[in-house]
């Protein structure tokens, strides 16, 4: 590199940190450095709106929104109206960082988002630097690696996932064999790792591990393979698009083993993707089994549909929970954001739709799924 490049670069680098470190506290003044301790408190939510993804964003944008429009309703936080903004981060890593560091410019108060773990690790360090909370529907341990006392979960993790389904195949249905396939992707390796190591503690050793990519769509060479060694199940790591297409194809191609994993295989995008009749006596783990669980559940349920036209699941529930509590901090700090939104979260103790939020120090709040079976097209609780 050039003298004049490495000057221009730097110059850059300069830039863009005095961007993130001008716009102050978070909730403190606004852009034009008024004070707006009055005005609307403003909030991001980044989720894929558009590409594979889309459905995961659709149902985080719906259950955040029922949320915001009911305290804006009751008359938002000590008369302050709430905004919601939403980016749509296309489920890529690049597009979140450079979302982040326009929310990191933007005056916002906090983030939802985002359902892909690697995006949310992407968008981590800017978040972080700028001292804006964001509550995330990613599972992978590795966004709770990366330190931040910023970042929240608003479910368990991979390995509290993949612990409670090993005990339930392993222990409960006493099944011997199990093959694998997850993808490359930040969700995909948080799913392999947690399944691998629950798996080995059960004394099993899978009969494949295989690992595809995120956007891939034919699987009949590795999906060939497997069937070669008859698993009794198949441990699917992946979105709900690729999930639907890995569980059709198996069974294209005679594979009878039992289809089991986490979150994406309770979503109706996985059912009609594998068809309900390939998705028939799927095995979950979920922290949401049915919007008639509780009298909760079915008040949140029948709001939704009213709202959307549509049926509620677990990712608007987890995305309805995450608002709730960071709507319920921010008026305990009387709006303010920053040090005093994240230290008000941690402390809170939240009786949601998917359980009771405690949060650690790793800032995860649930730490228990249920098992549920794809029954007719829907999931039901499972036989114990």
């Amino acid at each position: 590199m050039t003298r004049h490049r490495m000057v221009a670069a730097a110059a850059v680098l300069a830039a863009a940190t005095l961007a993130v470190t001008a716009c102050g506290a978070p909730g403190s003044k606004s852009e034009s450095g008024s004070d707006d301790s009055t005005g609307p408190i403003k909030l991001a939510l980044v989720d894929a709106q558009s590409g594979q993804l889309a459905s995961l964003g659709a149902w985080e944008k719906n259950g955040v929104k029922l949320a915001v429009d009911e305290w804006n309703a009751a008359g938002g936080i000590d008369g302050r109206k709430l905004t919601l903004d939403v980016f749509d981060d296309q489920g890529d890593p690049t597009t979140g960082t450079t979302i982040a560091r326009k929310i990191a410019s933007g005056g916002y108060v906090a983030m939802f988002g985002t359902a892909e773990s690697a995006v949310t690790q992407a968008m981590n360090p800017i978040l972080k630097q700028a001292e804006i909370p964001s509550i995330t529907s990613g599972q992978a341990p590795a966004i709770v690696d990366l330190g931040s006392e910023f970042q929240f979960l608003n479910g368990p993790t991979s390995v509290t996932y993949d612990d409670t389904l090993a005990n339930y195949l392993f222990d409960t249905k006493g099944y011997k064999s199990v093959a694998m396939i997850s993808n490359n992707g930040g969700y995909g390796v948080g799913e392999h790792d947690a399944f691998m190591a629950a798996a080995k503690d059960h004394g099993i050793t899978p009969t494949d591990d295989k690992v595809v990519t995120t956007d891939q769509k034919d699987f009949s060479s590795v999906l060939t393979s497997i069937r070669s060694h008859k698993p009794e199940v198949l441990f699917i790591g992946t979105e709900e698009v690729e999930a639907g297409l890995i569980a059709k194809q198996a069974r294209e191609l005679g594979i009878d083993a039992v289809f089991a994993g986490a979150a994406p295989l309770s979503t109706p995008v996985y059912v009609s993707t594998a068809t309900k009749a390939n998705a028939e006596g799927t095995i979950v783990s979920t922290p949401y089994l049915s919007n008639d669980a509780t009298s909760a559940s079915k008040k949140f349920a029948a709001a939704y549909q009213k709202a959307y036209g549509d049926t509620a699941e677990l990712h608007g529930a987890k995305a309805y929970d995450g608002a709730q509590i960071f709507l319920n901090a921010l008026k305990a700090t009387g709006g303010k954001g920053g040090e005093d939104l994240a230290d008000q979260i941690r402390s809170t103790s939240y009786e949601g739709l998917l359980g009771t939020f405690k949060f650690d120090d790793g800032g995860v709040g649930i730490h228990q799924t249920q098992i549920g079976v794809i029954t007719d097209g829907s999931l039901a609780a499972a036989d114990k």
